[in-house]
């Protein structure tokens, strides 16, 4: 996630209505069986009606909640629920006195191309191949960063490799809205699409995205992670097992598009983050591509050796962190923590293996659960446990499992009630890559939900998602190409610098944050302070509106186990 000085931006920031005079909602449209709400602006009436879109028919009515007063966004609401709404068709809510909401769709396709459209944002971000027009559209491009020729920076210097080496190290996606490769992030992301295939894997088995793959042996969402898993193999020296925390330019590039992008690039330092994460998704990997021999021979064992490979070298340099160098100035995914990851990585290598020596090394009872992000890793361990709690060796402390996942879960389900805006956020939670924050969160949901068949943890988990598709203090749906009102200019340098009007789809942006770290390089004010209501749309806001690839991970999850969990009739 890149910083830039945004100078002769084209973009400009969009209008935004305010919150206190629109009703909000998930602008796509819910599953016949899902939860249902809108956001009511507080004001005279008492009750709200849902009419066939465009018209005046009325299919449903009724009371609002109670004015409700949302701190992070300065404003009292009232929830507007219609659970019962299942017939397919299309919709909007009406409030005497405000503007008929956005037109939501109902219906059991309502969420294939958001989910499709997040994963094919990862094709749209890869390095070392061109991007035709057949499988990209508009958006085609040629190739960018062929990295067939990176050199060993002083900092990850080696005697089998010394400083100024070249070694050869394609494919992968590009990280977010620059051009580098990241290892420790590329651990999260790649681990929560293989999650979400092993979890919902009906969803993905015959979904066609169109990218070069398509029609392969392999499903399309598996593909699409083989090419950054390929990527991440090529990061691990093969002397030692260490893996390089990242492969970058010096400096970030301007706002141009990637074959434009010719500065040297360089793998720098390795860490015992980068092992452990590596480690983790390799494990993890090795187990989902096991059934897949015939397709990519050996790719299953070879994984596997170099998790176990990673994991030894961690074990060797425990407290490796990284440190930027002086002539660096990318994005750094620090980390001086890594307990976190040494129980992820234990975690999958004893699922993958059985070898109750992981299990130990993983320290369970010591070992919290917590909604993960990119420095925050040990939720994944126990999501993952959960997941195959079924085949685990007998180390495993099965009632340990579950009461980690459905604590965690009870938690999130408690700040869903709480919230003016029925979701699981809070205020603390409007961090840089908020979006994601409510994505991973709702993740742990349907994780609990699978777990213990609690409604509530559904109900709270479709929350996060409708969420980011529009039930906001903004009124917009973060993910760039879906919903009535979409951010036009993220911080994505191929869409800003394509010359094509509309950015490249299927993109979640951060969301508002109110640090507003780019403030001073932007020519455009923030429209507010507050939490829930600091997002800028203009490509100068790293801070509100870059993309990032662990930041769409979850909305593949979530949009696909929403789609697989949700009952077929609404209760």
């Amino acid at each position: 996630m890149a910083p830039l000085a945004c100078l002769a931006l084209a973009g400009t920031a969009s209008a935004m209505k305010p919150a206190a005079t629109t009703i909000q909602l998930n602008q796509l449209g819910f599953l016949p069986g899902s939860a249902k709400v809108a956001v009511v602006p507080d004001g005279a009436a008492r009750t709200f009606a849902i009419v066939k879109a465009g018209t005046g028919t009325v299919v449903q009515s009724g009371t609002l909640a109670p004015a409700t007063a949302s701190p992070e966004s300065g404003d009292k609401v009232r929830l507007a629920s219609f659970t019962p709404l299942a017939a397919p068709g299309r919709y909007q809510v009406r409030v005497a006195g405000l503007p008929d909401s956005a037109p939501f769709e109902v219906g059991p396709g309502v969420l294939q191309a958001v989910n499709a459209a997040s994963i094919k944002a990862f094709y749209f971000n890869r390095t070392a191949i061109e991007l035709d027009e057949r499988h990209a559209g508009v958006f085609k491009r040629p190739a960018g960063h062929a990295d067939t020729r990176v050199l060993v920076h002083a900092s990850a210097a080696s005697p089998a490799r010394p400083a100024g080496s070249a070694i050869s190290s394609p494919k992968g996606w590009y990280d977010a809205g620059d051009y580098n490769k990241y290892i420790v992030n590329s651990g999260i992301t790649t681990y929560t699409l293989l999650a979400a295939w092993e979890d919902f894997p009906a969803v993905f088995k015959a979904q066609d995205l169109n990218i070069p793959e398509s029609g392969n042996a392999l499903p399309d969402l598996l593909d699409e992670a083989l090419w950054n898993l390929e990527w991440m193999l090529t990061m691990q020296d093969p002397a030692d097992g260490g893996v390089y925390h990242k492969l970058t330019n010096l400096r970030f590039d301007g706002m141009v598009m990637p074959h434009q992008a010719t500065q040297p690039r360089y793998v720098v330092q390795k860490t015992t983050a980068a092992a452990l994460n590596f480690a983790a998704v390799m494990a993890t990997a090795s187990r989902v591509f096991a059934p897949y021999e015939q397709q990519v021979p050996g790719m299953a064992a070879r994984m596997l050796a170099a998790s176990k490979a990673a994991w030894q070298w961690a074990q060797a340099h425990p407290r490796v962190y990284y440190q930027q160098p002086k002539d660096v100035a990318t994005g750094e995914y620090g980390d001086k923590d890594v307990s976190d990851e040494f129980g992820w990585a234990a975690a999958e290598l004893f699922i993958t293996t059985g070898d109750a020596a992981y299990y130990r090394a993983m320290n369970a009872p010591a070992l919290q659960a917590s909604v993960p992000s990119w420095a925050e890793v040990r939720g994944l361990a126990w999501m993952s446990l959960a997941r195959h709690r079924g085949k685990l060796a007998a180390a495993a402390d099965q009632a340990l499992v579950a009461s980690r996942i459905d604590q965690l879960s009870a938690s999130l389900a408690a700040g869903w009630k709480a919230s003016a805006y029925g979701i699981p956020m809070r205020p603390a939670d409007y961090v840089w890559g908020s979006s994601a924050v409510g994505l991973n969160q709702a993740m742990v949901l349907l994780h609990g939900y699978r777990l213990t068949g609690k409604r509530d943890y559904l109900d709270a988990a479709q929350a996060g998602l409708d969420y980011v598709l529009g039930r906001n203090a903004v009124g917009m749906s973060f993910v760039t190409g879906f919903g009535a009102r979409t951010p036009q200019h993220p911080h994505h340098r191929p869409s800003e610098a394509d010359g094509v009007a509309a950015p490249v789809p299927g993109w979640l942006v951060g969301g508002p944050q109110p640090a507003q770290q780019d403030a001073k390089d932007c020519p455009a004010p923030y429209p507010s302070a507050l939490p829930a209501l600091s997002y800028l749309d203009h490509a100068c806001s790293y801070a509100s509106n870059e993309v990032a690839i662990n930041w769409n991970a979850p909305l593949v999850y979530v949009s696909a186990g929403v789609q697989a969990l949700t009952p077929a009739v609404a209760k």
